[in-house]
């Protein structure tokens, strides 16, 4: 069966290239998912919305019941006894909140749930079997109560990142320990002290290291090949170029990940994001401050996942404009646009399929808008609360109550009633004073008995 054909970026190559699955009856996506012991920031958000929209045309091409999408959750890490110190919580009450915070505010942006979500601390004796193989393949040792990888066994290290070793260990994020034969090398399996969670092993009590994790569990749910994985490029190095050393050490006849997708870091009014410079926000944030998950997708999605993503207040307000106009005309029964479904199979280039979105609506056609907008996770029944039932009422009666005063030339009454519309944010688009669309600050609430 001839399918259409998606591109997309590569880390590995360096290109934009066919996107090839496989077995295109059974595609599988791995994203790394969050260490649960905070809420997630704004910046978290990013690749989870940028996998939704591929899993979504993934789905549309392929089919649903042919797509296996798997995003984990790291519920074991020194972050998470750290926190259960600081506060004196159990570590499984951290995680467990944590991790129902995310979900809840992955779903706020329109964010369907991966069809696994496996957890670290179910996948040990997984993490134990596959640093057994590694040892017994010559590629990790045992030493001071640790199991660590022995980078130099194979070839290929760096090549994903493109950096070469003597760079790295120049460079940086390398742990110096008394143990390591090599600085390079990793650790796979660390000793538990008193009060840290561990498990039983042939090393002792301990438990793994970070980079073990995703490898066990994207290889027991998805196979030693799998087609796309992904994250932030924060991951690039030295998380994902660690977790291809050790794949591709356990199954040397395997992949591992054909193709690696990373998307780029966010911004906030054009700095970056730090808790020094004040700008620093979770998602949670955002929504109780009266931001709408919807607006906040559409805003993402306005960039492409290469570049980096600038947040700011005005992107915001256009987007909250956008939205109210196309909910307006959004209509059922239509099929997805041509030019939205290239847009995405460019490298998912939602900007582009934006820029259509924005063509389909101006044309009137709000039943292709709605289906189209739906394969970008906008303008979905899930996502429409934040729009108030009686917000285009409010603003007809007020149009209605000014066309009359211009009629009856009370233009004292009509100077203040086009004062309140422009207070709330509505902006009059024709002369006959009856046309109107939301705009920046759009408020119908501060309409209310004005009429």
């Amino acid at each position: 069966m001839d399918r259409p054909v998606i591109r997309l970026r590569n880390t590995a190559t360096r290109r934009v290239e066919p996107f090839a699955p496989i077995d295109p009856a059974n595609v599988r996506l791995y994203l790394c998912g969050p260490t649960v012991y905070d809420r997630a920031h704004l910046g978290n958000a990013r690749n989870v919305i940028v996998f939704d929209v591929l899993t979504r045309l993934l789905r549309h091409d392929h089919g649903a019941e042919h797509v296996t999408y798997v995003r984990n959750f790291t519920d074991v890490d020194d972050k998470i006894n750290a926190r259960a110190a600081e506060t004196g919580r159990p570590i499984a009450d951290i995680t467990e909140e944590t991790a129902r915070w995310y979900l809840e505010d992955m779903a706020a942006l329109g964010n369907a749930e991966p069809d696994h979500m496996p957890r670290a601390t179910g996948y040990i004796p997984q993490m134990v079997a596959m640093i057994e193989d590694l040892i017994a393949r010559g590629h990790a040792y045992a030493a001071g109560g640790h199991v660590l990888f022995a980078v130099g066994t194979f070839p290929g290290y760096g090549r994903l990142s493109g950096r070469a070793v003597d760079d790295m260990i120049a460079g940086a994020r390398v742990e110096v320990a008394p143990y390591k034969r090599d600085p390079m090398d990793f650790v796979l399996w660390k000793p538990s002290g008193e009060g840290e969670p561990g498990w039983d092993s042939p090393w002792g009590r301990g438990r793994p290291g970070w980079h073990i994790e995703c490898s066990a569990m994207a290889k027991d749910l998805l196979g030693p090949s799998f087609d796309i994985h992904g994250g932030g490029n924060d991951l690039l190095f030295p998380h994902h170029e660690n977790e291809r050393a050790q794949s591709c050490c356990v199954d040397p006849e395997a992949e591992f990940a054909r193709v690696w997708l990373h998307n780029e870091m966010l911004l906030v009014e054009g700095r970056k994001m730090s808790k020094s410079l004040g700008n620093f926000f979770t998602v949670r944030d955002l929504l109780d401050r009266g931001v709408p998950g919807e607006v906040v997708r559409l805003v993402f999605l306005s960039t492409h996942y290469t570049k980096p993503m600038d947040w700011t207040e005005a992107k915001a307000r256009e987007a909250e404009g956008t939205l109210r106009r196309w909910r307006a005309m959004a209509a059922p029964g239509g099929t997805v646009d041509a030019g939205v479904l290239d847009a995405l199979r460019d490298d998912l280039n939602t900007p582009g399929a934006i820029a259509e979105l924005h063509r389909i609506a101006k044309a009137g056609d709000g039943a292709t808008l709605a289906a189209s907008a739906a394969l970008l996770g906008l303008l979905t029944p899930e996502l429409g609360d934040w729009i108030g039932a009686g917000d285009d009422d409010l603003v007809e009666a007020v149009l209605a109550a000014r066309v009359t005063a211009r009629a009856e030339q009370d233009w004292a009454r009509a100077d203040a009633l086009r004062d309140a519309l422009l207070a709330a944010g509505v902006v009059v688009t024709d002369g006959k004073g009856r046309g109107w669309e939301a705009g920046p600050g759009y408020d119908p609430s501060k309409l209310e008995g004005v009429a």
